[in-house]
């Protein structure tokens, strides 16, 4: 990552009020980063209590689809993590919106940091690139193309301009706070266990599951630590568990949890491999679903004591 600020370096994160953008923001904060959070002005509230959170942190209202919006978030940062993004009950309800956030709104962050002179786009990708067939990318869902697309832009980037970049592309991710999405399931059941509520998980099968910090583990090192080389591409595959696997350990640590699982499958092959992974990003962190799990249990458990402790 350069300086090209000339101060203490910024970084800019995009959809920082989601889930995994949220979790990167504490990381890199804790890794004595400051910090710009750019999100949409309906997620506000959230970004200033985020920023709060953190210190030496801008909150940014924000439009990914304006190319103006994201050049002027991008001005004087010396990094970025691009997160913003709809899912695919979004992308699959409105294929044009999807597009315009996830494919056109990617460009505009390629082509603001280009101008900003950054060596490199950290970015999330999905592993929905891969369909039910596992091996050559061939999603089977809206967002799933356009996060392929996104891909070959930045090779176009690398190829045409020297603008390095790494997508990542995480299966599930899971853990406190993952609250939409298809595969939000796991985490939804985990919250509900945790306070004495019933749900049922939106799918079912086999999934690979990537505990947030893991994940968010991964875009600090793309960001901060690994070398700027090429367009690089790497699959967060995580371990796979069928959905009966995930139930069965909710209800070991909560025994009297009312979770249930219907639907279908996610359409995404769940033994993608992780091809380069682990040479480009030795040691990484690997939480069992056991551990991840109970931290998310944890999580919830402590934010209904805290309720309960508030005065009405």
């Amino acid at each position: 990552m350069q300086d090209v600020s000339g101060g203490a370096p910024r970084i800019l994160l995009t959809g920082a009020a989601g889930f995994l953008g949220a979790r990167i923001a504490r990381r890199l904060a804790a890794r004595g980063l400051a910090l710009r959070l750019f999100d949409v002005p309906a997620a506000q509230p959230a970004l200033q209590d985020l920023a709060a959170e953190l210190g030496d942190a801008q909150a940014v209202a924000g439009d990914i689809r304006v190319g103006h919006d994201v050049r002027e978030a991008l001005h004087g940062c010396s990094g970025v993590a691009h997160l913003a993004g709809v899912l695919t009950p979004v992308c699959s309800a409105d294929p044009v919106l999807g597009a315009e956030v996830n494919l056109i709104g990617t460009l505009h962050v390629f082509e603001a940091a280009r101008a900003q002179g950054l060596d490199r786009v950290v970015y999330a990708s999905s592993a929905g690139v891969h369909g039910p067939d596992g091996f050559e990318p061939r999603p089977v869902t809206h967002y799933g193309a356009f996060k392929l697309a996104t891909e070959g832009a930045a090779r176009a980037s690398w190829r045409e301009h020297g603008l390095a970049s790494v997508g990542l592309r995480p299966f599930v991710v899971y853990g406190p706070e993952r609250l939409s999405g298809v595969s939000a399931g796991p985490s939804l059941a985990c919250r509900a266990a945790a306070l004495g509520e019933a749900c049922t998980i939106g799918y079912t099968g086999a999934a690979g599951l990537v505990y947030v910090d893991d994940a968010a583990g991964a875009f600090e090192h793309a960001l901060l630590d690994a070398p700027a080389r090429g367009a690089e591409v790497f699959n967060l595959a995580g371990t796979v568990h069928t959905v009966d696997e995930v139930i069965a350990e909710i209800r070991r640590q909560v025994p009297d949890a009312r979770i249930g699982a219907s639907g279908p499958p996610l359409g995404i092959a769940a033994g993608i491999g992780e091809d380069g992974l682990d040479a480009w990003f030795p040691h990484r962190p690997r939480t069992s679903l056991a551990e991840g799990i109970a931290a998310t249990l944890a999580h919830y458990r402590r934010q209904a004591q805290t309720a309960q402790k508030e005065p009405a």
